[in-house]
C-alpha cells in the first residue's frame, strides 16, 4: 500500500472522481469501504453514523462526508488509475493543486509552467465556479473531475483573487501536464548554488541529486534549496530528500490510532549523504505536507537553516487501500510528527530566520519558474527576491 501525506485540504493527490453518478452505489462496495475506514481511520468511527450518512446521501463519498475529513474519500477505478499516474508526474488538466480552506475550494498553488500557472492562478485564489457550476458544497473529487479533461479542451473558472478580492473569469485550455520536481538550477555567485524543488513525485530525489551533481561540477560550495510554494507529494519521497542531507537519526514519525498500530519512525542512512554541504532551505505559507516533512527535519536536526515565513501546517497521512473491483479508498490513517516529534498540523514549521515579502507582492519564484531548467546561465535577480538574497547572505557572510 502507498502512503500519502495530506496537503492543505486535499490528500496529497487529488483524483478526478465524480461519484454522484447514480442514486445509490453498490452495497457490497459500501460495506467494504465501511470496513476499511472502521479498521484504519485515525479516529474511532461510528458504523451507525456512516450508514446514516449513506442513507442520507446515497453515495459513498456522501457517506464519508460525515467524517468531516475531505482527505478520506472513495476513488472509482478510473480515478484510482489517475492517482497512480499523478504520483508519476503526468496527467491531463490545467495544472493546479487545490484544497478546502474554511469550506471554500482554494488553490494551494499552480504547478509551474502549466496552463493554470500561465493563466495567472496563484496560491490563495478561491475557485467560485467551474464551467458555470458553483463550487459551494462541492467535493474535492468532483471539482478536480470538472477541471480535468482531454488536452486542448477549455474550462472556465470564476476566481476570487486571494491578494485583492477581485472576481475574475479565466478561460484555460487543458494540456498534458508533465510535472518536473526540479524546475530551476542556478549558480548565484560566490560558490552558492540554487535549486527550486516544486513538488515531491517518485523521481524527485533522483532529480535533486542530479541537479546537485551539476552544481558541484560548477564549483558549488553551499546550496539554497527553495521549497516555497511546494504543496507536497509523496511521503516516501520526502524522506528520501531529507536523507540526502542528514546522515543519522530520525527523519519522521508516523503516529496512527493507538489501538490500530504502533508509531513508525523513519531513520536517516549515512550512504551517499551530503552531510558537509552548507544548506539554507526557503519556505513560505504555501509550503505544505512533504515540504514540511523536509523543512521540519532540517530544522529539528540543525542540518540546515530554514528561512522565510511559517509553512501551511498539514500533518496528516493517508493510506490508499485498493478494493476488489479496481477501485480504492484513501483513508486518513495517521498524523505525522517532524524529526523532533513536533506535531505541525494546523501549526506549520516556523523558520529559523523570518524574512517576509512586501504585502501584495507575488513570491519571486512565480517569475523564475517560467525559465527552463536547462537555462542555467540566466541568473536569478537577487534584487527582486529579498528572501533569496537573505539566504545567499547566510551562506557567504
Amino acid at each position: 500500500m502507498i502512503l500519502f501525506v495530506a496537503a492543505i485540504g486535499l490528500g496529497l493527490w487529488v483524483s478526478e472522481a465524480r461519484t454522484n453518478v447514480s442514486d445509490y452505489d453498490d452495497m457490497r462496495t459500501v460495506l467494504e469501504v465501511i470496513a476499511v475506514v472502521k479498521r484504519n481511520y485515525v479516529e474511532h468511527v461510528s458504523v451507525l453514523d456512516l450508514l446514516r450518512g449513506y442513507v442520507k446521501h446515497g453515495t459513498i463519498n456522501g457517506m464519508l462526508s460525515v467524517l468531516g475529513d475531505p482527505y478520506t474519500r472513495y476513488l472509482p477505478p478510473h480515478a484510482f488509475q489517475q492517482m497512480r499516474l499523478d504520483s508519476q508526474g503526468e496527467f491531463e488538466g490545467i495544472g493546479i493543486v487545490v484544497g478546502l480552506r474554511e469550506g471554500q475550494l482554494t488553490i494551494v498553488g499552480p504547478i509551474e509552467g502549466t496552463p493554470g500557472f500561465r493563466a495567472g492562478l496563484r496560491g490563495g485564489d478561491k475557485i467560485l465556479q467551474v464551467d458555470d457550476r458553483s463550487t459551494k458544497n462541492m467535493s474535492l473529487d468532483e471539482a478536480v473531475s470538472l477541471m480535468r479533461g482531454p488536452a486542448g479542451t477549455e474550462v472556465k473558472l470564476i476566481i476570487e483573487k486571494g491578494n485583492t478580492g477581485e472576481i475574475v473569469e479565466v478561460a484555460i485550455n487543458r494540456a498534458n501536464v508533465k510535472v518536473k520536481s526540479v524546475t530551476k538550477i542556478e549558480m548565484l555567485g560566490d560558490g552558492v548554488g540554487y535549486i527550486r524543488l516544486a513538488s515531491f513525485t517518485e523521481k524527485s530525489a533522483e532529480e535533486l541529486q542530479t541537479a546537485m551533481d551539476e552544481l558541484k561540477a560548477r564549483g558549488m560550495k553551499g546550496l539554497v534549496l527553495d521549497l516555497r510554494g511546494n504543496p507536497g507529494g509523496l511521503m516516501d519521497t520526502a524522506v528520501k530528500v531529507a536523507d540526502l542531507f542528514i546522515d543519522e537519526g530520525p527523519l519522521l514519525h508516523v503516529v496512527p490510532r493507538p489501538d490500530v498500530d504502533e508509531p513508525v519512525t523513519f531513520y536517516a542512512t549515512s550512504e551517499g549523504t551530503e552531510r558537509d554541504l552548507p544548506l539554507v532551505v526557503m519556505v513560505d505559507q504555501y509550503s505544505a505536507s512533504a515540504s514540511e516533512i523536509v523543512s521540519g527535519a532540517f530544522k529539528d536536526t540543525g542540518r540546515a537553516l530554514v528561512l522565510g515565513v511559517q509553512t501551511f501546517g498539514k500533518g496528516l497521512v493517508q493510506q490508499v487501500v485498493p478494493l476488489r473491483s479496481g477501485d480504492a479508498v484513501t483513508v486518513t490513517m495517521a498524523r505525522y510528527q517532524t524529526a523532533g516529534k513536533h506535531d505541525i498540523h494546523e501549526v506549520g514549521v516556523a523558520p529559523d530566520v523570518v524574512v517576509e515579502l512586501p504585502e501584495g507582492v507575488d513570491p519571486p519564484y512565480f517569475a523564475i519558474a517560467e525559465q527552463s531548467v536547462e537555462d542555467v546561465d540566466k541568473l536569478v535577480n537577487l534584487d527582486e527576491d529579498p528572501q533569496l538574497r537573505a539566504a545567499k547572505a547566510l551562506l557567504t557572510d
